[in-house]
């Protein structure tokens, strides 16, 4: 499989080029240049097919010749000693649980199999790469999980001061050695442009920069994965619902791509916070990226998604088209709370903000669609987000113990400003 940009089609570049570049030379992201048909894998696989034999296959089947077999097997075996997990919580309401990993959040599989894929190709050569990703809360943590100890790959996590959870800041600025943290005085919003305006730029162009933000095919490849082995679990139900909470838009992309390459799954549905400029979209015809606006469900907090470009690449810029793939919705954060609340009390399940959004959209779909199941998305350990939790239910949720160990670390973080030049200006001093 060949990758050209969303901008520009004139290049082809291989994986491996599409994946230590990160973003394309024009600004652009990468996306596939053809679409593969899938069918007969997707339809030969087994309903108890273990998550990481599924993982390899895929890999191979979009990534072959280039990434063969034998690597493919080698970089998931890397890559996942975790799985996702199953839960109905409700009739018709199904958790697919994707924070089982080592930051707890669904970003670990991206991120993972990234760090895997770079860790692989880069073995044997003289070469390093440097990793400068952006961050709203749950994508920092997991790169810098995924990558720490990695000795040819620096990393640089760009995050919005005072807006991501004491937990997800402690995940991404108390590791250390190859794992650089900068605070950024500004938002997402904010540390997102100054990211992708860094490999761009040409006063940069002589460091190997490459990003771990779902704008690296490298991290949203492997989130088709758990939507495969997803369908397997569900197809005996016939035609459901995918339920996606949504910030960047790159998890619900994943999902989308994987239906376009033949998984007959047919209903997405995009819950989004306040930060609703794709739900606006499919209203009005019109897309309006602004600003930011924090919210409870923070990691979702996006004003300008970076992979609506691949969306709106994907279905020809038309906003019927996009219509009929993906329905959006958007929930407060007062609904937030009480989801959390009720769902804790009437079901015994305690979901994290961002689930919440999740399961409220979930039940407002099934109110539309009657009798259509949902499989729901669950993003984050609710131990992500302990003040949240405890103020919609009153109690503080457990910690897992890899995390509760983390909030007895030193922070350590470099203070920066949010201008573009305030990033190029550190990167030239510190690897210039």
């Amino acid at each position: 499989m060949d990758f050209i940009s969303t901008r520009n089609n004139s290049e082809r570049v291989s994986f491996t080029e599409a994946l230590f570049r990160g973003l394309a030379p024009d600004g652009g992201l990468y996306r596939p240049l053809s679409t593969p048909d899938l069918t007969s894998f997707f339809t030969s696989l087994s309903d108890k097919v273990p998550f990481n034999e599924l993982a390899a296959g895929l890999t191979t089947a979009l990534l072959a010749p280039e990434i063969d077999q034998e690597t493919a097997k080698s970089i998931i075996m890397d890559a996942f000693d975790f799985a996702p997990r199953f839960v109905e919580v409700f009739p018709g309401i199904h958790v697919l649980e994707l924070f089982h990993g080592p930051s707890c959040a669904f970003k670990d599989f991206g991120a993972s199999f990234l760090a895997s894929s770079m860790n692989r190709l880069l073995a044997g050569r003289d070469e390093r790469a440097i990793i400068v990703t952006a961050t709203s809360g749950d994508t920092g943590s997991a790169v810098a999980q995924a990558f720490h100890g990695k000795n040819r790959i620096d990393v640089v996590i760009l995050y919005p001061s005072g807006r991501v959870s004491p937990l997800q800041e402690k995940q991404l600025t108390t590791l250390g050695g190859n794992i650089t943290a900068l605070e950024v005085n500004g938002n997402f919003d904010d540390c997102q442009r100054m990211a992708k305006a860094a490999f761009t730029d040409d006063a940069l162009a002589d460091l190997p920069l490459s990003s771990a933000n779902s704008i690296n095919l490298g991290r949203l490849i492997p989130q088709s994965f758990y939507y495969v082995w997803a369908w397997t679990r569900m197809r005996y139900i016939g035609d459901f619902a995918f339920v996606v909470p949504s910030g960047n838009f790159g998890n619900i992309t994943a999902g989308l791509y994987a239906a376009a390459w033949g998984l007959p799954v047919n209903r997405f549905v995009a819950a989004t916070n306040a930060n609703d400029v794709v739900p606006e979209y499919l209203k009005t015809g019109n897309y309006r990226p602004r600003s930011s606006v924090a919210t409870f469900s923070n990691a979702m907090d996006v004003g300008a998604p970076s992979n609506y470009e691949r969306l709106e690449d994907l279905y020809h810029k038309d906003v019927e088209v996009f219509r009929k793939h993906i329905e959006g919705l958007t929930v407060d954060d007062e609904t937030t709370l009480e989801t959390i609340r009720r769902v804790h009390f009437d079901y015994h399940y305690l979901c994290c903000p961002h689930t919440a959004v999740g399961w409220r959209a979930a039940e407002i779909y099934r109110d539309r669609n009657p009798g259509v199941p949902v499989a729901l998305l669950s993003t984050a350990h609710p131990g992500k987000f302990v003040e949240i939790v405890e103020k919609a239910t009153g109690r503080r949720p457990e910690l897992p113990g890899a995390l509760a160990k983390l909030m007895e670390r030193k922070k350590e973080a470099i203070p920066i400003g949010n201008t573009d030049s305030d990033l190029r200006n550190w990167l030239l001093s510190r690897f210039g």
